[in-house]
C-alpha cells in the first residue's frame, strides 16, 4: 500500500529541494539520487538503498544561509523580534461575538470558493472559468456552461470539489483547512492557556483520522505513532517542514486573543512546532498575529505591518512579506501583481508557506477591505486556492464582523459545517463561534 507524502522517493525528492532552499549545496546529492533511481534495482533493493541514502542526507551537515536569522525556539524569536507582553483589552461581548462569527463564516466561505480548483494551475483556473464567462471570479464557481473537454482536462478537486460548486452547495464541506480550527478549539477548552504542544498532539490522536492530514501533518502523525515527541515529530524525515500546514492552523489563536498579537503568536508557535520549523512556523505566527490585530485595526496595512514585527526580520518569510509591501498592489491590475509574485516565488512548491503567504498578503492589500474582492483575487492567484481563500476570508471576516459580510457568500453555508473530526460533523458555525467566544481573553466592557 502506498500513501501520499510518506513514500520514501517523494520524501527524498522534496528533502533535497528543501535543503537547497535552506541554503545547502545539494548538487552531489542530487546526482547520487539520480543514479540510484536509474540503477534498475528491484523494488525491495530500491527501498533499501533509498533508506540508506536518506540517512546520508540526514547526516549531512545542516547549513542554512539564515541559521542565525531564523530561530526556532520561542525565547530566541522573542529576542530577535523584541516581542513584549500584551495588555488585556476591554471590548463589549457583542463586538467580539460579531468579529469571531465573522471569522468562522469568512473562513468557511473563502475556503469553499477555492475548493473546486485546488491543485489546478492559475492558467487552468482562468481557462476553465473564461469558458463560461465567470472570469474574473465574482461568485462561487459553477461548472454550468463549461465544455466537457475542459472538465476532463481540469477535473474538480476530488476532496469535495463538486460539492463546492455553486449549484451544489448545501453547507461548508469537510476540509482540513477548517478542521484545525476545531481541533485547536478543543485543545484550549480542555487544557486552557497553559496548553502544550504535547497536549495538541494528544487531541490530534483522539480526533483526527490520519488520512485527513497531509504533508507535514501526516509525517508528524506517523512520527508520533513511532514514539517521537515534539519537536522531533517535525524534524524526522519531514521535508514538508516549511510548507503551508501550520499556516492554516493560525485562526483560533487570533480569535481567542483579540488585540493581543503576542499571545496569539505564542500559542501559534506551540502549535507549529509539532509539525514545522523556521518559515513554516513563521506562517502560523504571522497570521495568528494578523487575526488578533483585526480586533484592533480596520486597516489592512496597519495590521500587516504590526504582525510583521512578530516574525524574525531577516527571515525568508519576512523578506517575502516586505517584497509584497513594496509592490503598488492597490494601483495596478491584480493580474500584474500576481505575475510579479510568480516571478519572485514561483520556484516554491504550490503548497509552500512563503509563496502562499505572499499571495494572501497581496490579496488582502488589493481588497481595500472588500470581502468578496479579497477572496476572489486570492483564488484567481492559484497555488493553494482553498487554504488561501480560507485565510483571506478569515482575516477580512474577523476585521469586518459577520454583520458586514455579504449574504451571497454567507447564506449558502446554511450555518453548517461537515467534518472528519470526531464529534464535529454537521456542526453549526454559530455554535463554534459561541464556544470560541467563551474562551476569548478580554475584559467585558458593558
Amino acid at each position: 500500500m502506498k500513501l501520499s507524502w510518506l513514500e520514501i522517493s517523494d520524501r527524498i525528492k522534496f528533502e533535497l529541494k528543501q535543503r537547497e532552499e535552506e541554503g545547502s549545496d545539494v548538487h552531489s546529492l542530487l546526482n547520487e539520487w539520480k543514479q540510484i533511481k536509474a540503477s534498475g534495482l528491484s523494488e525491495v533493493d530500491f527501498e533499501i538503498q533509498s533508506n540508506l541514502f536518506y540517512r546520508k542526507i540526514s547526516k549531512t551537515p545542516y547549513h542554512t544561509k539564515n541559521e542565525i536569522e531564523e530561530p526556532v525556539l520561542w525565547d530566541d524569536i522573542v529576542d530577535k523580534c523584541k516581542i513584549e507582553s500584551d495588555n488585556i483589552p476591554s471590548f463589549s461581548s457583542k463586538f467580539i461575538e460579531d468579529r469571531i462569527l465573522g471569522g468562522w463564516m469568512g473562513r468557511s466561505a473563502g475556503c469553499l470558493l477555492g475548493k473546486p480548483v485546488e491543485k489546478t494551475s492559475r492558467s487552468g483556473i482562468k481557462e476553465l472559468l473564461s469558458s463560461n464567462n465567470t472570469w474574473p471570479i465574482k461568485d462561487y464557481i459553477t461548472e454550468i456552461g463549461i465544455p466537457n473537454s475542459l472538465l476532463e482536462k481540469y477535473p474538480w478537486n476530488r476532496h469535495s470539489g463538486e460539492e463546492s460548486l455553486k449549484e451544489n452547495i448545501k453547507c461548508m464541506p469537510e476540509d482540513d483547512d477548517m478542521n484545525y480550527s476545531m481541533v485547536n478549539l478543543t485543545v484550549y477548552e480542555r487544557y486552557g492557556r497553559e496548553f502544550t504542544t504535547e497536549n495538541i498532539l494528544q487531541v490530534w490522536m483522539e480526533l483526527i483520522p490520519i488520512l485527513s492530514t497531509f504533508t507535514a501533518e501526516r509525517v508528524a502523525y506517523v512520527n508520533a505513532l513511532n514514539g517521537l515527541l515534539p519537536p522531533e515529530t517535525a524534524l524526522v524525515r519531514n521535508p514538508y517542514r516549511e510548507w503551508i500546514g501550520a499556516q492554516i492552523r493560525a485562526d483560533l489563536w487570533g480569535w481567542i486573543s483579540p488585540a493581543q498579537p503576542s499571545r496569539a503568536a505564542r500559542f501559534a508557535w506551540r502549535d507549529a512546532r509539532l509539525t514545522h520549523t523556521r518559515n513554516g512556523m513563521y506562517g502560523e505566527i504571522f497570521f495568528a498575529a494578523v487575526i488578533a490585530l483585526c480586533f484592533k485595526y480596520n486597516d489592512i496595512i496597519n495590521i500587516i505591518n504590526e504582525a510583521l514585527s512578530f516574525v524574525p526580520p531577516e527571515s525568508r518569510f519576512a523578506e517575502a512579506i516586505r517584497f509584497v509591501l513594496s509592490i503598488p498592489v492597490q494601483k495596478q491590475p491584480w493580474e500584474d501583481t500576481v505575475d510579479l509574485l510568480y516571478k519572485q516565488f514561483g520556484s516554491y512548491y504550490w503548497v509552500h508557506t512563503i509563496n502562499n503567504a505572499a499571495l494572501v498578503t497581496a490579496a488582502l492589500l488589493s481588497s481595500n477591505g472588500d470581502y468578496g474582492k479579497g477572496i476572489c483575487n486570492v483564488v484567481m492567484g492559484g497555488w493553494d486556492t482553498d487554504s488561501n481563500g480560507a485565510t483571506v476570508g478569515s482575516i477580512l471576516g474577523t476585521m469586518l464582523g459577520v454583520e458586514k459580510l455579504p449574504s451571497k457568500w454567507i447564506s449558502p453555508l446554511n450555518d453548517k459545517i461537515r467534518s472528519s473530526l470526531k464529534g464535529f460533523d454537521n456542526y453549526r458555525l454559530s455554535d463554534l463561534s459561541k464556544r470560541t467566544l467563551k474562551i476569548a481573553n478580554f475584559k467585558n466592557k458593558k
